[in-house]
């Protein structure tokens, strides 16, 4: 039997009446996303409440609000917050995400997803692990476009995506005037193709994309220094990487 919690340096997150458990992608967007002199975030799809409590930590001065459709991931999420150092500065709403756009009387600075994606692969048969997995309740167009009506001026939308929708992406961002800002391939072990695609979006166009990759493992599948330094403010140690990893 799994572990029913995994823990990092400033908290821990408690995952076993979540559909979708710790694992490699959301760690990777909450230690990537830009946090810097943004305030007002919001985490579509919060799930265990992980990526929210990741930018929390990284920015102190910031309040988030996370919202999901699953209310037994709220209610963990919710738990998850309250133990942890900033439960004043995490809201976690049960709600969808039109539903809560409509509410939104403020604008967010960030707004991070790590989104519903797998659309062609066969569905699995389990009720909420198929809603946290599929797009049926959230496309990546409705994504989007409600996330930019939700945006300050200067504001992001930052997501984390498998490669193979990139082409898409950068078609559907097009479509609602945004432009990408920064993205980094993710390879999962030296040598082989990308596999996931972390992309920061604005409605203000970039004098240039910065754009680079991140690769997880070297040959004998030790973590890399880059990926090391990317989450050293997060994981404990080399063997709660392993940990992780097995959650993907």
């Amino acid at each position: 039997m799994s572990n029913p919690y995994f823990r990092f340096k400033q908290f821990t997150v408690w995952h076993d009446r979540c559909a979708m458990k710790v694992g490699t992608d959301g760690t990777l967007l909450g230690a990537w996303a830009e946090v810097h002199g943004r305030t007002r975030m919001l985490d579509v799809g919060t799930g265990t409440g992980l990526i929210a409590l990741m930018l929390a930590q990284r920015n102190t001065e910031a309040q988030i609000d996370g919202i999901d459709l699953d209310a037994d991931a709220c209610l963990q999420a919710q738990e998850n917050v309250q133990q942890s150092p900033f439960g004043t500065r995490i809201r976690i709403v049960h709600t969808p995400f039109q539903a809560f756009a409509s509410t939104v009387t403020e604008p967010y600075d960030l707004i991070v997803s790590n989104p519903p994606y797998f659309r062609e692969s066969l569905k699995c048969l389990e009720g909420k692990r198929r809603l946290a997995r599929h797009n049926d309740t959230l496309t990546l167009a409705d994504l989007l476009h409600t996330g930019k009506t939700l945006l300050a001026p200067n504001g992001r939308i930052a997501l984390i995506l498998p490669f193979a929708q990139r082409d898409d992406l950068q078609r559907t961002a097009e479509n609602e005037a945004l432009h990408t800002i920064r993205e980094t391939r993710i390879i999962p072990v030296e040598g082989s193709s990308p596999k996931r695609l972390l992309t920061e979006l604005s409605s203000l166009p970039a004098q240039a994309i910065i754009a680079d990759e991140l690769t997880l493992e070297d040959r004998i599948h030790q973590r890399t220094t880059a990926y090391r330094q990317l989450t050293q403010a997060f994981y404990l140690s080399e063997n709660s990487m392993s940990k992780e990893r097995s959650k993907d």
